[in-house]
């Protein structure tokens, strides 16, 4: 009977979120019961393409990904999947009449990061961005507005730039794996060798004016998203500002991140700013 499969497929996607991310899985479950699952079935799909191309290195990254590749379209096409992760993505997917092209562009970035190891200019760097976050914020988004075509077009420019803003923290808070154990950079124009106070101060500064437009989007998300978004937002911001009291040659040195208490005290706030509405 398939929709036992489909269920323990469903149940693949969560696990696969709370075990790789306790950050993201704790935004989650804020989310309403009735949008939940289909948000862990899209985190599934992301992080496994991601994680092919970021750590599966004693074993041949284009061939397994583009395996993936191809299961992924047999899925789309077909409806099911024996990959149980592709299988829920499939079922989020059309549910909601998520894009293609959407879909396209994250798996042309993550096809990126096989080979490509540096990205020197602006159109290069939001290109990937797009592929890799902007994109993901958008079918999230699908989601929250449940399929609301009018809704999703008037949030979709916010919801870009949250994925901005979250992906480019990312990159920020990850230089030392990503330069040293990836060889990739992915600011362009900015000496990671040598990162300086300026530099970080652009990067945190364009940080910030993405954060500052993503907000003005999560208070109009529907009532089932909004506070799940604002709590991934608020952890996000924390490590922003943890990021910018950190010397510029210590963020390169080290990962920074956010304890487990303190992800709890940030719930508790958030909760708090929300009831009142003070977000």
């Amino acid at each position: 009977m398939k929709t036992l499969f489909d269920t323990v497929s469903y149940h693949c996607s969560k696990i696969v979120t709370k075990t790789y991310s306790t950050s993201f899985s704790l935004a989650t479950k804020m989310l309403y019961k009735s949008i939940r699952s289909d948000i862990y079935n899209i985190y599934g799909f992301v992080r496994f393409a991601d994680e092919i191309v970021d750590s599966f290195h004693d074993y041949n990254k284009e061939e397994l990904f583009n395996r993936f590749s191809a299961d992924l379209e047999h899925a789309l096409k077909d409806k099911i999947s024996l990959n149980p992760i592709l299988n829920s993505f499939q079922y989020t997917y059309h549910k909601y009449n998520i894009d293609k092209s959407l879909v396209d562009a994250f798996m042309k970035s993550m096809q990126l990061d096989l080979h490509k190891t540096t990205y020197l200019t602006d159109e290069e760097y939001k290109d990937y961005i797009y592929g890799s976050a902007d994109v993901v914020g958008l079918m999230c988004l699908k989601v929250f507005v449940k399929g609301n075509t009018d809704k999703y077009n008037e949030l979709k420019d916010t919801a870009m730039a949250l994925g901005s803003a979250f992906q480019k923290v990312n990159f920020l808070r990850d230089l030392e794996a990503d330069f040293d154990g990836l060889n990739r950079s992915y600011f362009p124009n900015v000496n990671l060798n040598n990162l300086d106070e300026a530099s970080k101060t652009q990067i945190i500064n364009d940080i910030e004016h993405d954060f500052e437009k993503g907000l003005s989007g999560i208070k109009k998300l529907p009532i089932e998203a909004k506070f799940g978004v604002f709590m991934a937002y608020r952890y996000y911001s924390q490590l922003l500002k943890k990021l910018k009291k950190t010397p510029a040659l210590q963020i390169r040195s080290a990962r920074i991140r956010v304890s487990n208490p303190k992800k709890v005290e940030l719930l508790m706030r958030s909760y708090v700013k929300y009831q009142l509405n003070l977000m």
